[in-house]
């Protein structure tokens, strides 16, 4: 009897992938995969595994029902296959090395359902513990047995029965899930070279970091050769020298710490092209904590590395501007630049599902820069930085903590400075004057706030809350610009981009805004006005004053007392760490008070997320794992709390007609991501009440066409109790 593994719609049976073809192709890549963390010849047992229930008789003839081959009424029995390799692998391992079966019965039940539980939790009838009783029968089928009888390679050589390094038992759960992405990569791209060849055929070959090195780096010296002669960009030319002199230190972990304005970005992205050239590392990873400010870098890198060999991935990139091949790789991760967000990288380092988990193993021997480090979430702090450890101790990558306020993240205590000491950075390139409020007690109202605003030409001011941020615009001086995440995607860019161009016609610009432009927002006031909050966050906000140093005088950030405290939460926490520290007379004007503040500032936090490794750690010894439980609770967007809306902007009419009219496709949805704003789900629930928000599919949420509701200078309107009159006349 012939085994396959893939028909083709259309085609004779002698143009189907044999089982064989298909075991064999995705044992080899699965280890070619594994290579860079010594697991080579485990991923080649899940490849040579992964579909051994194909070879059940039920299996094949449901292959030849769906092409006609056989009569429609046969019995229709069970044909699943993804549990018998899982349930051989377990009785194939003898013990103690059973528990090692069940490294490579998670990763084979799981390469279609994504990685099961082991047992109880939200999944009890897919945990593997079920799956192993209930699917135990199928290994030893009549024509499952005769396959195994006459596979050679499974009869030898044997199994691997020893771990590939000596590991911790929080180890093991991550190396699961390393080897899981192998082998869903391997399988995934094997079926599409015989399923889908059009795809196939459209995977990039992209160059290698060597092979772009002398463009990027021929580009940074034109850059830098042209730049103006001033301090700040002889301060950059220093940064860059130190960055590429730190790229010889041997892999592990690294923080490049830079005042805002620094130049971190090309500068960080010398350091990882030597360093990865110096260690033969395979690709550069820039990981940022929000969509405001990716775009932008990805835009830089563009310009350094040609369009085509940086890929962005994450939820608010531009259809127009993906390709084929682009929207390929953000599958896999196989190109050589990616630019993607914390939401995107860490959680799925923690998912269970395929489509997740497939880049995984393409993370190993990269180096990944996560710019703006300190906004990592305190509340999964402590996963965070175990999977950081995970990445540098055992898969050969390097990661750097970019930020000009570098965090204290616990449990990092071999973190490299790639800045020297001596270079002073922080008294160089100080360009600007820090004025806090002279009593913390007394605070100012927002008419008082909008008064001192109306003095300034040029002057950016930051509130802590989106309320605030309308509340004070309510009273703003004519021609004040809006700025938060009540806008969409869509309305920001196209804001951020008008105050860049106001800016450098030296034009009158006042700019209201949520914390969103602390991030990495390259603007440039004269004057910035910061809220009182967090030491962190007013040193961000400093970075967007006199950023290039043009001034005669040094530029001025005033922190002001706003009406009332910060939420309860961690911007009141943050805002308590730095009124403490005022009292004790911290310098806070010096770098080295920055790693003291966080330090202060997690040990407030109620919970750094200890309680997360409850499902990957607690019963380790026994190799009994919670992926789904975990990779449900490590979710750094909470889609419990809050909830996407499409707003009606600009021209997406046509988007929102798609939508009604074919459902919520990947096309539509992709292009209607950047006309969506995350509203909690109290409020969601009241402007469904209120009819300003329908259900237009299930979990999909539109604006309902209510002329006012979104506002082209403030966008979504949240606060609203009443239609305005004109709302009603149609």
């Amino acid at each position: 009897m012939k085994y396959y593994a893939h028909s083709k719609e259309n085609a004779p049976v002698d143009e189907w992938q044999t089982l064989e073809e298909h075991s064999d192709a995705v044992a080899k890549m699965a280890a070619e995969f594994a290579k860079p963390f010594y697991s080579a010849q485990w991923a080649w047992w899940l490849g040579e595994l992964h579909d051994l229930g194909k070879a059940r008789r039920s299996f094949q003839d449901y292959l030849k029902v769906s092409n006609g081959l056989m009569d429609k009424d046969y019995d229709g029995s069970d044909h699943s296959h993804s549990g018998v390799g899982a349930v051989w692998a377990t009785e194939k391992f003898p013990f103690p090395e059973y528990l090692l079966g069940l490294v490579a019965a998670y990763c084979i039940a799981g390469h279609h359902a994504g990685l099961p539980d082991w047992g109880g939790g939200k999944t009890s009838d897919g945990a593997l513990l079920i799956r192993l009783e209930r699917e135990r029968d199928f290994v030893r089928e009549p024509a499952v047995a005769s396959w195994i009888a006459n596979r050679n390679s499974l009869q030898s050589p044997s199994p691997p029965t020893a771990l590939p390094w000596e590991m911790r038992y929080e180890d093991i759960s991550f190396w699961t899930r390393m080897l899981f992405s192998c082998l869903t990569d391997a399988d995934f791209i094997d079926t599409e070279s015989v399923m889908n060849s059009s795809n196939a055929s459209a995977r990039a070959q992209y160059p290698t970091l060597n092979d772009l090195a002398p463009q990027f780096f021929q580009a940074l010296d034109a850059k830098q050769s042209s730049a103006p002669v001033t301090p700040v960009n002889h301060i950059r030319a220093e940064i860059r020298a130190a960055c590429e002199a730190a790229a010889d230190l041997p892999c592990g972990l690294f923080s490049l710490t830079v005042p805002t304005g620094g130049g971190k970005t090309l500068s960080g992205t010398a350091f990882a092209f030597r360093h990865a050239l110096k260690h033969g590392l395979k690709r550069i990873i820039y990981v940022m904590p929000c969509t405001s400010i990716i775009e932008q870098t990805a835009d830089v890198l563009r310009q350094f590395l040609g369009a085509e060999n940086v890929v962005e991935h994450h939820s608010n990139f531009s259809p127009e501007k993906e390709t084929q091949q682009s929207r390929l790789a953000t599958e896999n991760w196989d190109a050589p630049v990616i630019v993607t967000t914390n939401v995107q990288f860490f959680e799925s380092l923690y998912a269970c599902k395929s489509s997740r988990c497939r880049k995984l193993h393409n993370i190993a021997q990269s180096v990944v820069i996560l710019d703006e480090a300190q906004l990592l979430p305190p509340r999964l702090l402590l996963p965070c930085v175990a999977a950081i450890k995970q990445l540098v101790q055992h898969y050969g990558v390097s990661i750097v903590l970019s930020t000009a306020t570098q965090p204290a993240l616990p449990g990092l205590d071999d973190v490299r400075e790639i800045i020297p000491e001596a270079m002073d950075l922080y008294g160089r390139l100080k360009r600007t004057e820090l004025i806090l409020p002279e009593t913390r007690t007394v605070r100012q109202s927002w008419e008082e706030i909008a008064d001192e605003l109306q003095q300034h030409d040029q002057v950016l001011c930051i509130v802590n809350t989106r309320r605030d941020c309308r509340v004070l615009y309510a009273r703003k001086p004519d021609g004040t610009i809006h700025l938060s995440a009540t806008m969409c995607g869509e309305h920001r860019s196209r804001v951020i981009a008008d105050i860049k161009e106001k800016l450098k016609a030296g034009e009158p610009v006042r700019v209201i805004s949520t914390q969103l432009v602390e991030a990495g927002v390259d603007i440039d006031f004269p004057v910035v006005y910061r809220a009182f909050t967090g030491l962190s966050s007013i040193a961000q906000a400093a970075g967007r004053c006199n950023r290039e140093g043009l001034m005669s005088q040094p530029g001025r950030v005033v922190v002001f007392m706003p009406p009332k405290p910060a939420p309860s939460g961690e911007l009141r926490k943050a805002e308590d760490v730095l009124t403490g520290m005022l009292e004790s007379e911290v310098n806070v004007e010096s770098p080295d008070s920055y790693p003291e503040f966080f330090r202060r500032f997690y040990s407030a936090q109620n919970d750094l997320g200890e309680a997360f490794k409850e499902w990957l750690t607690k019963d380790a010894y026994y190799f009994r794992f919670q992926f789904r439980e975990a990779a449900q609770a490590f979710k750094i967007i909470d889609d419990q709390e809050s909830a996407s809306v499409i707003v009606r902007y600009g021209d997406n009419d046509a988007l929102l007609r798609s939508l009604y009219a074919v459902g919520p496709k990947r096309d539509i949805m992709r292009r209607l991501q950047r006309y969506t704003v995350s509203v909690p789900r109290h409020t969601l629930a009241e402007m469904r009440d209120k009819g300003f928000v329908v259900e237009a599919h299930p979990g999909v949420f539109v604006q309902t066409e209510l002329p006012s509701l979104y506002n082209e200078n403030y966008g979504l309107d949240l606060y609203r109790d009443n239609l305005p009159p004109e709302d009603f006349l149609r």
